[in-house]
């Protein structure tokens, strides 16, 4: 079994193709992006919306590190600080990490092999929107399928958040934290 996400074939389980049935379709053709999207029943049944929730693939710890490399990518201390403010605590995530989630590089010293391999991956998603060929190897045997669509739909809700954040130049909440000042600019 591989976790090479590729586009499903008909015929679909029943409750893909109850799902498949309200998306848009040409002459019965489904795009490929949705069928690559019903190799998991929950991302296809909610998409983008609704990621925090307990259901999630993805372990907190997990999801807040995508969410806070994106944020700092895209340079949303308002989103990053709300984060931290809430999530960094019970995802265990030390105060070197978090403001490490804000630096240029990755220290690969300050995580696990798998989030520093994680931490790649959202750079090279944010900077390219795609993965060299080493880093996409590594990233598809360390995450599931549905572990793999749910981090690219945090980073680009994420960066849609953040692309809201900037434009309203919302500031930060009073209870959010504030980037470091060795936050890379």
């Amino acid at each position: 079994m591989t976790n090479q996400l590729a586009p499903l074939a008909a015929p679909y389980p029943p409750e893909v193709a109850a799902i498949l049935a309200g998306y848009p379709q040409q002459d019965g053709y489904i795009l490929s992006l949705f069928r690559t999207f019903a190799n998991s029943v929950r991302f296809l049944r909610k998409g983008v919306p609704n990621l925090l929730d307990r259901e999630s693939p993805l372990p907190l710890r997990m999801r807040e590190i995508v969410i806070l490399r994106t944020t700092a990518n895209r340079r949303c201390e308002y989103e990053w600080g709300v984060h931290v403010s809430y999530f960094a605590k019970a995802a265990r995530l030390s105060p070197e990490q978090i403001a490490a989630t804000t630096a240029a590089a990755i220290d690969p010293a300050l995580w696990s092999e798998t989030e520093a391999g994680l931490l790649a991956a959202i750079d090279a998603l944010c900077r390219d929107g795609r993965m060299d060929d080493t880093l996409h190897a590594a990233f598809t045997a360390a995450w599931t399928k549905e572990q793999q669509l749910e981090i690219f739909a945090l980073c680009g809700a994420y960066h849609t958040v953040s692309f809201v954040a900037n434009a309203a130049r919302l500031p930060g909440e009073p209870f959010g934290t504030r980037f470091p000042e060795s936050a890379a600019s």
